[in-house]
């Protein structure tokens, strides 16, 4: 009897030492998750508007807007650099050398940013012709690209002021500044578009001049803390530096996902048509997915950056476990979900039945896949809140390497339509996610990441 009320004792005590990581977990997962939604709402708005114009302008809103989220998404780092970082200097009790490092951050996006956007604006006509822009096409994306570009160091900072926020375990106001952006744009979307006629460039324009803005509030809010620690606003070359070395591996890490998700572009382009149109249908499910695990990825960042700060190794493997148990439990609620749904989400796409059966049984494949999905999101986000990019830019490499010989036997033995596109998914969803979770959950269970002090 006394064993039995003694393991009840243990059960209730670990319970209650879970309830406040609980709490913190959803504080930081769900505004972050309306922050990340908010984001997307920018294109779909644009989509809308300039699909008003015809075909031609929506075709190039669509070129150009992938070159300019493509160039944002690979500079994602800044926010990824500036979390841990933050997280980890306020853990050890020092706010000053926290914002130092996210004043520095914002100096590293403005200036990264204004070089991206000379480079876009300069080489637009031949970037895009070189993606294959019909000459009906082209203007459009060119305007767009060069009205658009000038709020690339707005969308970077953005990145980066959003990174100093969650380090500091604040993610309502990154959410409602993204929230406001979103209505922002599309009022000036519909205005510049269709009531002043500036076409596809009053798209760009729009877009830039929100993004300037967005930069400009969150910036502030960065600032202000800088000030009242008593923190110098110019760039500091210890920071800076600081920043650079720890935002190259992060980048050389996204390099490698970008590259999975082009090569499973590929593979289904190689298949055929029925097998293209249905991964297209299926990657912007699984982008939306992505968005849910992504948000208690950024609360694992946060919270395991700072419990090492602070030395709590005990706290910070609390961490850990319990946000792997949100994130698989997460990935197996969406997949439940999912998997019913799976059949009918094709018809709001397409009317063509070959199409929507590729869909489906793709789909499928994603829903089974999903736990892994979850515990890879998670553990990626607990090793970049400890500062291990440099790992993670490793075994990048390797799960791409284990994933490519698979994508290419699928494109060179599989059919187009639904086997060939279930194939496809079984290589990404399944192999290349297993890898990472085989890669990233080996590092977990060590302790070489867990490197206390700020």
């Amino acid at each position: 009897m006394g064993g039995r009320q003694a393991q009840e004792r243990r059960a209730t005590s670990w319970r209650a030492r879970l309830r406040p990581v609980d709490r913190q977990i959803l504080a930081l997962a769900l505004p972050s998750l309306g922050a990340l939604v908010a984001e997307p709402l920018f294109v779909l708005v644009d989509s809308v508007v300039v699909g008003r114009l015809g075909t031609a302008p929506l075709a190039g809103l669509a070129l150009a807007g992938t070159v300019l989220t493509t160039a944002v998404g690979l500079c994602v780092f800044l926010a990824y650099t500036t979390t841990a970082s933050v997280a980890r200097s306020l853990g050890a009790g020092d706010r000053a050398r926290a914002l130092r490092l996210g004043v520095d951050g914002l100096w590293i996006a403005a200036g990264l940013g204004a070089v991206l956007a000379a480079a876009l604006l300069a080489t637009a006509p031949w970037l895009l012709a070189g993606l294959g822009a019909p000459a009906e096409v082209l203007p459009h994306a060119v305007a767009y690209l060069r009205w658009s570009a000038p709020g690339l160091p707005g969308m970077l900072v953005v990145l980066a002021a959003t990174g100093v926020l969650r380090g500091m375990l604040d993610t309502r106001t990154p959410l409602w500044v993204a929230a406001g952006g979103a209505v922002l744009n599309a009022v000036l979307s519909v205005v510049l578009v269709l009531v002043v006629g500036m076409g596809v460039a009053g798209s760009g324009l729009g877009t830039a001049v929100t993004q300037l803005l967005m930069a400009t509030v969150l910036g502030a809010v960065v600032v202000r803390g800088a000030r009242r620690e008593g923190i110098g606003l110019g760039p500091s070359g210890a920071g800076v530096l600081h920043g650079a070395r720890a935002g190259v591996p992060l980048l050389l890490r996204t390099l490698s996902l970008r590259a999975a998700l082009l090569l499973a572009a590929w593979v289904a382009a190689g298949l055929g048509t029925v097998s293209l149109a249905g991964h297209q249908v299926v990657m912007a499910v699984w982008g939306l997915i992505a968005f849910a695990l992504d948000a208690l990825a950024i609360a694992a960042q946060a919270l395991v950056g700072r419990g090492l700060g602070a030395g709590d190794v005990v706290g910070t493997r609390a961490v850990l476990r319990r946000t792997l148990q949100w994130g698989t439990g997460a990935g197996v609620a969406i997949g439940l979900l999912l998997a019913p749904l799976a059949w009918w989400l094709g018809p709001l796409f397409t009317d063509d039945d070959a199409v929507r059966r590729a869909v489906a049984l793709a789909l499928w494949i994603v829903a089974v896949t999903l736990p892994v999905a979850g515990w890879v999101f998670v553990l990626d986000g607990v090793l970049i809140g400890a500062g291990d990019g440099r790992y993670l830019a490793l075994v990048g490499l390797a799960t791409l390497l284990v994933y490519a010989p698979a994508a290419v036997a699928v494109r060179t033995w599989a059919d187009d339509g639904a086997v060939g596109l279930a194939w496809s998914w079984v290589a990404f969803a399944g192999l290349f996610m297993l890898a990472r979770a085989v890669t990233t959950g080996l590092r977990a269970r060590g302790t070489a990441w867990m490197v206390t002090g700020g």
